[in-house]
């Protein structure tokens, strides 16, 4: 099975399935897919974070994050959009790369980038229909968007009937296709890319497409309700979401509450607070001491789950993130399984085209700060706090539930959701996809720190919350401001179902085969 947020990236990487492909080789295909189609949340400008894992117990994360450049301009605060923005390298398609030179080492892979990206050229080259989710975000910023340089050219059209075509796109796969993932950081497409960056403003030059790593790290674990849940390691917010899990199994089971209800909402909202009051040190560590064993500590967690007071609503103590990804899930015949999520931070990123390349790269550079002493500070050569988390929980070592989701802040939050309905209710994927979703924090039309929460919870679920002392504001079913989120699950058998979510463009496609 395959999931994605649209199913041109679904179709891809089932049909690699089907020739017999493995799952690396197949999120490949989907991931450049959705590249293309998907260029207001990812694309070849961005990053991506991978968690893979099979029955034998064994599991990996790859980190393909780029890193900062070492010549740093003189910004405070650092812009969100513009030149200035692109702070740091792109690190999707060297995670390729990496992702299918483990694929052979340890899966058996065979597949090149030749063959897997022949799908991302054909849609980039002969167009598709815009997405209902690319024509949402491109009005959604008409009024800002006008200043970004060769945005309008290339992106600001097709809104009609007509395909939505990207020549510079598939110019840039083709070099990767032929001259492999180093292509883009080493070749002659990079001194392109270095030299459209440049021209443009942004401090990255060659030497730091050059320096863009994958990092190969072993995954966070997490025990919850029998089950092992598997997170990336920092600069990622991965501790993060396995605090909030952690904080739930030392409270009642939610199994027999309604997933609807006040009960079951206040119960997560409180646990999402009280791991978000630690989240704040988690950096690069590479550049700082993160203290994971403190954060996942289970006396911490017990005594943060002592503190969540039934009855009561603790005020939201956190600076929000705002952010957009693309999830990718994928269980292939022999159970082997990747969760990887790929973006370009804010939703069309930093709004900058490096040349004649089409690629539109991300702004994660404002994700630093520019304090002089804390942990996430921008200095040359670093990883920013990440909020890409995708997951992989597994049951008796083999992998249970594959799933991740969009929305920066709101992704730990999305998934404790998930996994709750998930695990501790037994909702199958579409259910606990479709069920509504809040979000703490602000959004883009709501600045206030308030419990935004979707209105079909009811009007019922709103006002006990309000009696807790939650400020609720109600977000329309569906929201697209609610996250895109997928899931994979796999019984005893090894039979899959799945899910993705009905506030994306995408889907999951089963196919049957032989184990």
């Amino acid at each position: 099975m395959v999931t994605t947020p649209h199913r041109l990236a679904s179709e891809a990487g089932s049909r690699v399935l089907a020739r017999g492909g493995n799952a690396v080789e197949a999120a490949v295909a989907a991931s450049a897919a959705l590249a293309v189609t998907y260029p207001h949340f990812c694309g070849l400008g961005g990053d991506g974070v991978w968690m893979l894992a099979d029955r034998t117990g064994y599991s990996v994360c790859l980190l393909g994050i780029g890193q900062s450049a070492e010549l740093l301009p003189d910004a405070n605060p650092i812009p969100t959009r513009g030149p200035l923005s692109t702070l740091t390298s792109a690190g999707l398609v060297d995670s390729w790369g990496a992702a299918l030179d483990w694929s052979r080492r340890t899966w058996d892979g065979s597949e090149g980038l030749d063959m897997l990206l022949a799908d991302a050229i054909e849609l980039a080259d002969g167009g598709f229909p815009m997405s209902d989710s690319q024509r949402f975000w491109l009005d959604f910023r008409a009024a800002e968007r006008s200043g970004w340089p060769r945005f309008e050219a290339l992106f600001a059209v097709g809104k009609e009937a007509r395909p939505f075509c990207q020549p510079g796109v598939a110019a840039s796969l083709r070099a990767v296709a032929l001259g492999g993932a180093r292509e883009f950081y080493e070749g002659e497409l990079a001194t392109r890319i270095a030299r459209g960056l440049e021209n443009a403003g942004s401090p990255l030059r060659a030497a730091d497409l050059a320096a863009t790593r994958t990092r190969e790290a072993p995954p966070l674990r997490m025990k919850y309700r029998g089950l092992e849940l598997l997170a990336p390691p920092p600069p990622t917010q991965g501790a993060t979401t396995l605090a909030i899990m952690g904080i739930l199994d030392r409270l009642p089971s939610l199994a027999g509450v309604d997933d609807r209800s006040a009960d079951f909402l206040h119960v997560v909202v409180e646990a999402v607070k009280q791991a978000f009051l630690d989240r704040g040190a988690i950096a690069d560590p590479d550049f700082t001491d993160v203290p994971l064993g403190r954060m996942l500590n289970p006396e911490r967690l017990g005594a943060k789950a002592a503190a969540v007071d039934a009855d009561r609503a603790l005020p939201w103590p956190h600076v929000v993130r705002t952010g957009d990804t693309a999830f990718i899930g994928v269980v292939d015949g022999k159970g082997r399984s990747v969760a990887l999520l790929q973006s370009l931070y804010y939703d069309w990123g930093s709004g900058v085209v490096a040349g004649d390349t089409g690629i539109l790269w991300q702004n994660r550079g404002a994700a630093f700060d520019r304090s002089a002493t804390g942990p996430n500070r921008l200095q040359p050569g670093k990883r920013p706090f990440y909020t890409l988390n995708p997951g992989i929980a597994l049951r008796a070592g083999a992998p249970a539930l594959v799933y991740g989701t969009q929305g920066a802040d709101g992704q730990p939050q999305t998934l404790a959701l998930l996994l709750a309905r998930l695990i501790d209710r037994g909702l199958d994927p579409q259910a606990a996809l479709a069920a509504p979703r809040f979000l703490l924090g602000r959004t883009f039309s709501d600045a206030r720190d308030a419990l935004k929460l979707e209105a079909s919870a009811g009007e019922t679920t709103f006002a006990d919350l309000a009696l807790r002392g939650h400020e609720v504001s109600a977000l329309v079913d569906l929201s697209p401001l609610a996250g895109q989120a997928g899931v994979i699950a796999v019984d005893d058998a090894g039979d899959v179902t799945g899910a993705h979510d009905p506030r994306s463009d995408g889907c999951a496609l089963g196919l049957s085969m032989e184990t």
